[in-house]
Parts: C-alpha cells; sequence; structure tokens
C-alpha cells in the first residue's frame, strides 16, 4: 500500500495526532527506559496532589517531566536509527548513541534539580 499524504487541514492534523498517541503508546509499552521515565513522572504527580504543591510548581513539574519523556523519546529515535543504518557495532554509531543518552542525563539532571527545588522546602 502506497502512503497518500491528506492535504486537508482538520483530517490531516487528527491523522498527524492519530500517529503521535501510536508512537507515545508504543514509546510506553517497549522502551524500559521510558517505562522507567514514565512510571516516575506518574510518582511525582501523585507527590504533587499529596503534598499541595503550587500552580507555578505544577507547571515547573510538568515540563521537567515532559522534557525528560522528549529527550528520552529523541533518544530511543535515534538508537533505533542508528541501529537499523549499522546493526553492528561501529565507533562512529556508538559516539552518536553517547551523545543522545548525554542529552537525555542533562534532561534527567535538571528534572531531578527541579523536583528537589519544589519538594525540598516541605520536608523542612
Amino acid at each position: 500500500m502506497e502512503f497518500q499524504k491528506d492535504n486537508t487541514f482538520v483530517s490531516g492534523r487528527m491523522k498527524s495526532m492519530t500517529y503521535a498517541v501510536q508512537g507515545a503508546k508504543k514509546l510506553i509499552t517497549t522502551e524500559h527506559s521510558i517505562m522507567v521515565q514514565f512510571s516516575l513522572g506518574i510518582l511525582m504527580t501523585i507527590a504533587g496532589f499529596y503534598i499541595g504543591i503550587t500552580k507555578a510548581e505544577w507547571i515547573f513539574q510538568t515540563f521537567a517531566i515532559g522534557l525528560v519523556m522528549s529527550v528520552e523519546g529523541l533518544n530511543t529515535a535515534v538508537e533505533k536509527i542508528a541501529d537499523f543504518i549499522h546493526p553492528n557495532y561501529h565507533e562512529k554509531i556508538g559516539f552518536i548513541k553517547d551523545i543522545a543518552a548525554g542529552a537525555v542525563f542533562f534532561a534527567a539532571m535538571t528534572a531531578i534539580a527541579v523536583g528537589l527545588i519544589i519538594y525540598v522546602p516541605y520536608f523542612l
């Protein structure tokens, strides 16, 4: 079956949204790193409701969770593409994958900092 682009505004956006939801579902159900990050996001959301964080804190927490999940998804895509292009170990592919993983590290450290800034004062 040949791919046919839908050029109409509404139905084209609906199809794009469908593909995006399917992609998110695939990430959450098949990739262990995303499963961990998603679980942590749920735990932090529950903690936010339990502690009663402020509206501004909700905004920062939501952005931090979204940042980590987004960068983790992009990292997964880079790894899948790299593995598809060169299934065996290759030094340059390893370098590319390490850089993508480093981006996840930066996002995760940012999210941890945001979490500490939000939650530590509630416990002190």
